[in-house]
């Protein structure tokens, strides 16, 4: 999988809706790249209305959000307008971005091994390269992670950042007995 600081691969996709994405067209902008297994399977319709509920959010702080997985464009298109999706599925069913991503993993599943995609997030940078990386995702709750993120946050949102107090020693207390 590539890492922070590593430069995304050039690209030119179609996506949802017979939209073309390329590498080339997003340069100087700042836009997050999140990879998925399959359209419409519970964790994947999790996470991607999420990102759709959140999608304000994203945009107030100037982000272009991309869902990628190996799906046609007509399984897209499906996906889309049943779950009122607001924002571009990039197919990619000869696995180009994904591959060169490094999201394209072996997996396995009560003990069978197979290959498919790992669900990760990349944020990428105006000049191309990964700013941040999400593995192993978990789809509920994060699309606020990537928002928090981005919002120069540090902690998932509506959770304090954790720090150690100082231990000091309480009195002994009293035994207080009930009266009968």
């Amino acid at each position: 999988m590539l890492q922070i600081g590593d430069q995304v691969p050039e690209f030119s996709l179609s996506a949802d809706g017979d939209k073309a994405v390329s590498s080339a067209s997003l340069k100087g902008t700042r836009f997050v790249l999140y990879f998925y297994p399959k359209d419409d399977t519970p964790g994947c319709t999790t996470q991607a209305c999420s990102f759709r509920d959140n999608l304000p959010a994203f945009n107030a702080v100037s982000i272009q959000i991309f869902g990628v997985s190996a799906d046609s464009g007509a399984a897209h298109d499906k996906f889309v307008k049943k779950f009122g999706l607001n924002f571009p599925l990039i197919s990619d069913p000869s696995r180009a971005l994904i591959e060169g991503m490094g999201v394209w993993v072996e997996k396995s599943m009560y003990g069978k091994k197979y290959m498919g995609i790992a669900r990760a997030t990349f944020v990428i940078d105006a000049a191309g390269k990964i700013e941040k990386l999400w593995e192993k995702v978990t789809p509920a709750g994060h699309a606020e992670q990537v928002l928090a993120y981005l919002a120069g946050e540090t902690d998932a949102p509506g959770k304090k950042p954790v720090t150690k107090k100082a231990v000091t020693k309480k009195p002994a207390s009293k035994t207080v007995k009930k009266a009968l």
